[in-house]
């Protein structure tokens, strides 16, 4: 049962500050727990709430303020401490060994041994099993991990937190790939978890998930805990205004257009298309300055299909035209010189290089084109960055910084930033806002549209279908790899859009 106004916290951090460098990431914010809650941790990108869960985890050390875990002032020297302490991390990127078991997997770190170096095996298994029962999950615990859904690894995760016995559980953007079934399916276990006495605190952008599983919020601003308070008091306009200090209104960030007010001519025609065992038959318009919405469940052949047209598969059959041309695109160099743009889904490993300045990442599909040997153009190049950073908004302490220091709704900017920056004539996007809070989404979409006003044609991959209804002129739901039902912006309700997604005709 969760803990009352009265109830002592089970942890309490107050006060903490933290900089990297010049960015003050913490400045004097406060996150109070209480026993068998789950609590929300929200803000925008930046806010933050990483450096905070960073600290609580005992990866960061604070530069001031408290900790007061279950009754005691502590401190995390490094995250083996923190588990040892009782809280555990499951983050969105799972820490699991592919090709271990689960049970193996569940005890990684803190073996069951016999004395000597020989390994418990039965106690191993029959704990396993317990910790993944206590979830009520139906899961063989000899089972390689490889072989599991996104969100059975992720019970897995949590299964080796309880193997700890942990007490404080922190689940950070879970349901970033997990579809709607599965989703419900954690939050089953995270209700359950709280009914055992663990408090959860739960990350995520998407508020509707944060209403219907929160018991209580705290939301962070600039670094400052700006306010907290019971789901039961708040709504979601409350808790936008709370996390970018103004009012948003969501629906007027795009500007619905009718079928007639845009261009007819074809930037992207494909016939036929087809990739075995991923889609088939594929036809599909994209006219310049139009913005097409591709929708689905997971599965359903969405990625695939970008990832076809760019290049980096090889369809069976079937043909691309890109401005009128026939385009077999054996590879993402030649799309790129047809003036075509991608950004996928996992901008850490495909859409970005880390380790490299925002300079270099602005600057890497533009200069992708540039002839093997030409002499560089300093002040062109730092003019093209400045000018992208200004009309993006990208908030960073200077261009030569590592995109790795930027919050996640600046990293998308980048990679967004880097294809504008090529000129695209097309522009296809996997899941734009996965884990971008809701300001950034804001801004991100306004992107979107000022790119199409500007003549872009625009495709974008989403599973989130109030994402594709605020954005998209025309919708094409997919089921099993096919094309089940095109939609204008006037016809695409989310429960039309549900209905051809789950295979009705």
């Amino acid at each position: 049962m969760t803990g009352t106004a009265h109830t002592p916290p089970i942890l309490l951090a107050e006060g903490m500050h933290k900089r990297y460098g010049g960015v003050h990431a913490l400045r004097g914010a406060t996150l109070s727990i209480r026993p068998a809650e789950i609590h929300a941790l929200l803000g925008e990108n930046g806010s933050g709430k990483s450096t905070m869960l960073k600290i609580l985890s005992g990866q960061l050390q604070p530069d001031a303020g408290r900790i007061h875990f279950a009754g005691s002032q502590t401190s995390f020297r490094n995250p083996t401490d923190a588990l040892r302490q009782g809280i555990a991390t499951v983050t969105q990127e799972t820490t699991l060994v592919p090709d271990l078991s689960i049970a193996e997997n569940v005890f990684l770190g803190h073996r069951m041994a016999l004395r000597g170096r020989f390994i418990d095996w039965r106690t191993t298994g029959a704990r396993a099993r317990a910790a993944i029962e206590r979830l009520g999950v139906d899961l063989d615990s000899s089972l390689p991990v490889r072989r599991l859904r996104p969100d059975q690894q992720q019970m897995v995760e949590i299964a080796r937190a309880l193997s700890i016995d942990a007490r404080v559980l922190i689940l950070d953007e879970p349901t970033s790939s997990l579809t709607d079934d599965e989703v419900e399916s954690l939050f089953r276990v995270v209700r359950n978890l709280r009914k055992d006495g663990v408090s959860t605190i739960f990350v995520s952008h998407r508020l509707d998930e944060v209403l219907e599983l929160a018991d209580r919020v705290s939301v962070l601003r600039d670094g400052h805990s700006v306010g907290e308070g019971a789901i039961t008091e708040l709504n979601r306009a409350r808790l936008i205004q709370m996390m970018v200090g103004r009012d948003l209104e969501e629906e007027a960030l795009a500007d619905g257009r009718s079928a007639a007010e845009i261009v007819s001519t074809p930037t992207l025609r494909v016939r036929g298309l087809t990739l075995r065992s991923f889609f088939a038959d594929v036809d599909l318009d994209v006219g310049a300055g139009e913005i097409v919405g591709l929708a689905g469940l997971v599965g359903a052949g969405r990625s695939e299909l970008l990832e076809a047209i760019f290049g980096l598969r090889s369809p069976n059959t079937g043909t691309v035209e890109v401005e009128g041309n026939v385009r077999p695109f054996r590879s993402p160099r030649h799309a790129i010189r047809s003036r075509l743009g991608f950004v996928p889904a996992d901008r850490k490993t495909q859409g970005l290089v880390l380790g490299m300045s925002v300079h270099k990442n602005l600057l890497m599909a533009s200069t992708s084109r540039v002839p093997r040997l030409t002499y560089p153009r300093p002040a062109r190049e730092t003019k093209t960055v400045s000018d992208s950073i200004a009309a993006l908004q990208i908030k960073t302490h200077s261009p030569a910084v590592p995109v790795s220091t930027l919050s996640g709704g600046n990293q998308q900017k980048v990679v967004l930033g880097k294809w504008l920056a090529s000129d695209p004539s097309l522009l296809m996007l996997d899941e734009p806002t996965r884990g971008v809070d809701v300001g950034a989404k804001a801004e991100i979409y306004r992107l979107l549209r000022t790119a199409a006003n500007n003549g872009i044609g625009v495709l974008v991959s989403s599973s989130e279908t109030p994402e594709l209804r605020l954005l998209c002129d025309r919708i094409a739901v997919m089921f099993r790899g096919r094309i089940v039902a095109w939609l204008s912006r006037d016809e695409a309700t989310e429960a039309r859009i549900a209905y051809f997604a789950g295979g009705h005709q």
